[in-house]
């Protein structure tokens, strides 16, 4: 329910643009915010920021849709009831102190998130890491960049990005290897696409099992085995030594372990790659014959059992070239979530101190234990999140604090994972909302602040450190998380180290102690801004770290000079290993993971935006046409899709996009949204042994048909609260639709569809047809569409963009039918969300106008012209539509 005196607050904030970072992914794009006057958000790209120039996805321009707050979390709740900070801070330091006091401090974790901000980032590990003694503090980045940072600080000695965005630019071939970009990424797709239109000789890989929308931009695709990127890269390490393009002098004077890395790269067998001798040779002698190489990595490398091996598998090639630190040249991790990197850099995982210190040194323990003035400091690395979940289950761990974050839906096997937190004896959730699967597992929920009322930093995939800034009022009892642990902080009696009045002077300490990292040879030194006003850090702009006396942003090792004991960097042997998951009769199928286009995470902001739940409205599974030939499934059917951790049902999309033995899924469905679409459930948790991150993309699964009586689509201007076997649902422009499938039929079809719609009394319009299995039913009231079910033995092939334009209008002679009138064409499935333009309307334009390029379509009809998001699928449309014309 909202509150009103919140929402007064909000139409009352003045109407000035205010310049703040987008919430979503790793590329970190400045956004202009400016309330509306109604309680919402004007939104559009900030052209002075460096890392978009005004460019926005999808995901960003719908920003403005997901402030509403008719479910926030507007007050502390304690047991189910409302309850008053004092009353819940209270008994969340009384708990937490107790568990200490009588099982250590090994017996409290902290589970925190790349959606927090650097802030409070900071105080969470100063409280955990300082004060309390433990390292049990690991965050929901450990399951998509921790790979990444164990490559970095084996290779570097530091978690260090060595390049720039500006890099991609100047490159003569960029190879993408485990990233959809276009979907993942989109600003960065569209500033490569940008790139490749101006100079056309570069040249663009991608590497990935599937094709994706990226792929649409490639020169080509190498459709790699799962599990094959390590042999991929130790094959062209081998060649490049073979093709004598070793970077002889920078090896001897900056590089130690080459002679080892060759000798393992040359030991592999390529044949793990199910690349053909010929896409290998193109590709090997495509990098090895350009000099300017950017080799850009993202889920698809770290999501394994063997993600650190695969990331220095990447860098040893470059390393042995010399290809590093300078201009259009490098690996580069591009990462998942809008602060992952700030998390890293305040010491965000359990292994890790602050400012990329380490937890292992002593020197480093004792410097930041002596800045921090603290009583604790751990001797050693904490539980990683597998393992943290792990200890919670055994009863371990006694006391656990989630912040914003959702890992009974997020985490491997999270079936176990919502059963340990289910059963743990003392659990605080601080979120936005109530409504996620973990917040309604806690003792504790605290009302914290969201996007667009918060303040302070984030820190994007090429270092370049943004700020946050507040456009709203914070709703209800709402605070900042990193106030809440200073709350928290305090009434365990540290309160001395913890008063902060501010954002500003936690940004100072953190960066002050930055110039501590730095006298010890760390890369990460933003000392320069120790003695920032307040003032001066409301204005900060956007830079790239290092800011201090030593260096000011730009790359890193081109020189060498590399964070390890002896300045060298390290070349490491590598075995490349298969996915630790064994395929088997039972469970023959390799399950790949990831992400959809206009979603984010588990949906709790972007399901609020009704556009963005258009392109992809419910979970599904993509999977091989001769697979589903084999299985006896079609297209759009419902699918039972179980592993030994546990089971989803998910729509059937059948696609030659996915090779034979492979099947995808998203992974944003929840228990709010889905009935069984949690497809972490079924993930495996396995582990990379030395990151700790889980192989999301390389469990086992089976197929079978689900045995649907029903298919049913609905439509509704009140939310439904659905009890069949299948269901997902999601908002539409006037209020909510549903897909549901059941293996049993009701035995009074009317009587189901007015418990669905808690329509008791409502006027009903039936068509039924009992003999074919067929059921419509519409409700209406005071001349007004209220809801309605349709219902029939396979899919239900309606228009669903007509229908859900129904609710709250008159009676369209056309509703029963569930298709528009001849005279109004069906615009089909959403393709560009920006502007409401579906797949038929786009058809139609190529068709009877000629339309013959992207640019083109954009012209006629606005699609794609936004973000650019849907600009490979209008490519993919157009090479379909006319195949000897079309061209992007």
């Amino acid at each position: 329910m909202t509150d009103v005196s919140s929402l007064d607050l909000r139409r009352g904030a003045r109407a000035c643009a205010v310049r703040t970072t987008c919430p979503y992914c790793g590329v970190g794009c400045g956004v202009l915010a400016e309330p509306d006057g109604q309680g919402g958000l004007k939104i559009r790209g900030d052209k002075a920021h460096p890392a978009n120039e005004g460019k926005l996805c999808s995901k960003g321009s719908a920003l403005g849709d997901t402030v509403a707050l008719d479910d926030r979390l507007l007050a502390p709740q304690v047991m189910g009831r409302e309850a008053s900070w004092g009353e819940a801070l209270d008994l969340v330091a009384a708990k937490f102190a107790a568990s200490i006091r009588e099982h250590g401090p090994d017996s409290v974790a902290m589970y925190v998130s790349g959606q927090l901000l650097t802030e409070d980032y900071y105080v969470a590990n100063k409280l955990m890491k300082g004060y309390v003694g433990t390292a049990n503090i690991d965050t929901n980045s450990r399951l998509c960049m921790a790979s990444s940072v164990a490559g970095h600080r084996r290779a570097f000695g530091t978690d260090t990005v060595p390049g720039l965005y500006a890099d991609w630019e100047e490159a003569d071939l960029v190879v993408l290897t485990g990233s959809n970009l276009a979907w993942c990424h989109p600003v960065l797709y569209q500033r490569l696409a940008a790139a490749k239109k101006a100079r056309p000789e570069l040249k663009v890989v991608t590497i990935d099992p599937r094709r994706t929308a990226t792929t649409d931009l490639a020169d080509f695709h190498l459709a790699i085995a799962p599990g094959g990127d390590g042999a991929l890269f130790n094959g062209l390490l081998a060649r490049i030594v073979e093709a004598g393009v070793v970077d002889s002098d920078y090896v001897a004077r900056n590089v130690s372990g080459f002679p080892e890395a060759v000798a393992a790269a040359q030991a592999s067998d390529l044949g793990m790659t199910g690349l053909s001798a010929e896409e290998l040779d193109a590709f090997y002698q495509l990098w090895i014959g350009s000099e300017k190489v950017v080799t850009v990595y993202s889920q698809g490398i770290n999501q394994s059992s063997s993600g650190s091996d695969k990331v220095n598998a990447i860098i040893n090639c470059h390393l042995a070239t010399g290809r590093i630190g300078k201009p259009g040249m490098g690996p580069f991790s591009v990462t998942g979530q809008p602060n992952a990197m700030g998390g890293r850099e305040v010491g965000g995982l359990a292994n890790m101190l602050a400012c990329h210190l380490d937890i292992e040194e002593p020197a480093h323990r004792d410097a930041v234990q002596g800045f921090w003035v603290s009583p604790e400091m751990p001797d050693k690395p904490g539980l990683k999140a597998v393992d943290m979940f792990r200890a919670v289950e055994e009863g371990r761990i006694k006391a656990l604090w989630i912040i914003s974050t959702n890992p009974a839906v997020s985490m491997p096997e999270a079936d176990r994972v919502r059963a340990a937190i289910e059963g743990c004896d003392f659990v605080v959730v601080s979120d936005i909302t109530a409504r996620t699967d973990t917040a309604q597992l806690a003792d504790v929920l605290l009302p914290a602040t969201g996007w667009g009322e918060k303040d302070g930093t984030v820190t994007n995939s090429e270092r370049m450190i943004s700020r946050q800034r507040r456009v709203l009022p914070a709703p209800g009892a709402a605070r900042p998380d990193w106030q809440i642990i200073c709350d928290v902080a305090a009434r365990m009696g540290w309160g001395e180290a913890f008063a902060y009045d501010g954002a500003a002077a936690i940004f100072r300490e953190y960066a002050a102690l930055s110039g501590v990292a730095g006298a010890l040879g760390r890369d990460f030194d933003i000392s320069a801004l120790a003695e920032i006003s307040d003032e001066e850090y409301e204005a900060l702009a956007p830079f790239c770290w290092p800011q201090s006396a030593r260096k000011s942003g730009g790359r890193f090792f081109a020189d060498g000079h590399f964070y390890t004991k002896d300045n060298r960097a390290r070349m490491l042997p590598i075995t490349p290993r298969a996915p630790q998951s064994q395929l088997s009769d039972t469970y023959p199928f390799r399950f790949n993971t990831g992400r959809v286009r206009d979603h984010w995470h588990t949906m709790t902001r972007t399901a609020k935006s009704a556009r963005l739940s258009q392109h992809m409205a419910e979970p599904y599974l993509e999977l091989n046409p001769a697979d589903a030939a084999k299985l006896g499934i079609k297209p759009a059917q419902l699918v039972s899709v179980e592993s030994p951790a546990g089971t989803a049902i998910l729509r059937a999309m059948v696609s030659e996009r996915i090779g034979r033995g492979e099947v995808f899924a998203p992974m944003h469905w929840t228990g709010q949204t889905a009935s069984a679409g949690r497809i972490d459930a079924l993930v495996a948790a396995n582990t990379d042994p030395v990151s700790g991150q889980p192989e999301s993309k390389g469990s086992a699964v089976s197929i079978t048909p689900f045995p649907a009586a029903w298919y049913g689509f609905a439509i509704a201007g009140e939310e439904i609260m659905p009890t069949s076997r299948y269901w997902a649902k999601a908002r539409s422009a006037k209020g909510w639709r549903v897909e549901m499938a059941c293996d049993a039929d009701p035995e009074d079809w009317v009587g189901y569809a007015r418990g669905l719609f808690n329509l008791p009394e409502a006027e009903v319009v039936t068509l039924l047809d009992p003999a074919r299995g067929i059921a419509r039913i519409a409700f209406v009231a005071e001349g007004q569409v209220l809801a309605a079910l349709f219902a029939a033995p396979e899919p239900v092939a309606v228009s669903r963009a007509f229908l859900t334009d129904q609710i709250g209008a008159q009676p369209d002679p056309a509703l029963m039918s569930g298709r528009p009138g001849s005279d109004r064409p069906d615009p089909g499935a959403t393709i560009c969300a920006c502007f409401d333009i579906g797949v038929n309307t786009i058809l139609a334009a190529i068709r009877e106008q000629g339309l013959t390029s992207v640019e083109k379509i954009g012209l006629a009809l606005k699609a794609g012209t936004n973000c650019g998001s849907c600009r490979p699928e209008l490519a993919a449309l157009l090479a379909s539509a006319t195949p000897a014309q079309a061209a992007e």
